[in-house]
């Protein structure tokens, strides 16, 4: 089974969030349908299931390989790496 290799990289404590909501669907005017928070440096984007999929941009950007989920009552991560769950 394949496994993630960035996840012993990622900062502890996990960064805190820079917003409750994905500030690129805030500025847009567009809902996000789910949130994603990256576990390198803190930013909340919007999920592929949202129109702009901010959560994917932003690891396309920045390279930042893991997001978990910022849903409440949901706890999981996802290496845009190496495609798996963390």
């Amino acid at each position: 089974m394949k496994q993630c290799t960035h996840a012993d990289a990622l900062p502890h404590p996990e960064p805190e969030p820079r917003s409750e909501t994905c500030l690129e669907c805030l500025a847009e005017g567009t809902h996000p349908v789910q949130l994603r928070l990256c576990l390198t440096c803190g930013h909340v984007g919007c999920c592929d299931s949202s129109p702009h999929q901010h959560a994917t941009k932003h690891h396309k950007d920045s390279g930042h390989p893991v997001m978990r989920t910022f849903e409440p009552g949901e706890d999981w991560r996802w290496c845009f790496v190496d495609h798996v769950l963390a």
